[in-house]
């Protein structure tokens, strides 16, 4: 079973009503689809950790934002035209519900690459010994 960080379980306690109703379904949704990450709080967010950073979440009075690396915000970005984003972070509106499917996209996409970027660290370090 995944470990739960009680860090991120008292930084989703910390709101109410949508908010935290849409923090809970970010935290299900990227643990079911990141399960060998590692979640913590880092930058005063929830922070899923591979070999680097995956993704952090985080709530606010009327979004929920998601930050996913500007990269994947690149690759992502026709899908986000609904959205205001910026270069490492979506906002999603609480008015509206969550747009599952893209999320879990972006959150696959984000471990696809850390799992890349992490082994290229580890042959980088083979070679330089």
């Amino acid at each position: 079973m995944y470990n739960k960080s009680k860090e991120v379980d008292n930084y989703i306690d910390g709101f109410e009503g949508e908010v935290k109703a849409k923090l809970e379904e970010i935290r299900e949704l990227i643990i079911k689809n990141a399960p060998l990450s590692k979640e913590s709080i880092s930058y005063k967010m929830p922070t899923y950790k591979g070999y680097g950073f995956i993704v952090f979440f985080a709530g606010f009075k009327k979004h929920v934002s998601l930050f996913p690396t500007s990269n994947a915000i690149l690759v992502f970005e026709k899908e986000l035209k609904d959205y205001k984003f910026s270069k490492g972070t979506i906002q999603f509106p609480i008015s509206k519900p969550l747009p599952l499917d893209l999320i879990k996209r972006i959150v696959l996409y984000r471990v696809k690459e850390d799992n890349e970027e992490g082994i290229l660290k580890q042959s980088n370090k083979k070679v330089n010994k």
